[in-house]
């Protein structure tokens, strides 16, 4: 069994979660910031894992995160977050986040991410193939491994698709294919304000990974049927999109 450091400003999902985590053997201690978590952290050698959420006063759960992989570079840490997949988990996968939950989440859900991280099943740092900034290929949410297959498939009406390998919270691999409609593909080109994207196929690939990671952000199950239709250009994806764009833009 694990010995896992809880760190969250909030009292009840403190208890929640060392409760769910101990009830199925693991050592569970917790700390109510950041502060008084990088002090029981110490040097890293004492822990399996860290449960971190982002939103805490003092010191928001990024900057602990840069502190834990600076001081034990391969710590598993699960960042727990409310907010939407563009908003933290970009910069957290930069920091080597090794998977993300999103509140509200089941017991299960938990105990599944929990013992995926503990098998090294999700990554401790992004090792994305793509070029793209953003993409979220070869990465975890709520538990989910996501990977893409080469490539992306248009057809002679414009319409864009791709698929993916999910590895699930029950360790089983299942191909997802992502579509993107004619009219959506014109969205996001009206959108942009441009009708070649950068990157070409690679930008089309990541945003399919974008929208697939932020199903499973958002429902921690897979689409019905294995398969999701993107028919609605969503806040959070312009800001993909833009963020995308402003940095292509440095490159």
């Amino acid at each position: 069994m694990a010995r896992i450091l809880v760190i969250d400003d909030e009292n009840n999902i403190r208890m929640m979660l060392k409760l769910a985590l101990a009830h199925i053997g693991h050592t569970v201690e917790t700390a109510a910031d950041g502060y008084e978590g990088l002090e029981k952290f110490a040097t890293g050698s004492d822990w399996d894992l860290v449960l971190l959420d982002q939103r805490m006063p003092g010191m928001e759960g990024l900057e602990v995160l840069r502190e834990i992989r600076r001081r034990q570079p391969d710590t598993c840490v699960l960042m727990i977050t409310a907010f939407g997949t563009i908003d933290l988990a970009t910069e957290a996968i930069a920091a080597g986040a090794t998977d993300f939950l999103r509140k509200p989440f089941t017991v299960e859900t938990l105990r599944k991410a929990v013992s995926a991280a503990l098998r090294g099943e999700t990554l401790v740092s992004n090792t994305s193939l793509s070029p793209i900034p953003y993409s979220f290929d070869m990465t975890t949410v709520n538990g989910f491994r996501l990977s893409s297959s080469p490539g992306v498939e248009t057809a002679p009406d414009g319409s864009i698709r791709d698929q993916f390998t999910v590895l699930t919270v029950n360790r089983e691999a299942v191909t997802c294919q992502v579509n993107l409609p004619p009219y959506f593909v014109e969205l996001v080109k009206a959108h942009a304000d441009r009708e070649e994207l950068p990157g070409g196929e690679n930008f089309w690939q990541a945003l399919c990974g974008e929208a697939l990671a932020n199903y499973l952000w958002q429902n921690a199950q897979l689409p019905d049927g294995n398969m999701l239709t993107v028919d609605d250009l969503t806040r959070g994806l312009c800001h993909w999109i833009d963020a995308v764009l402003s940095a292509m833009r440095k490159v």
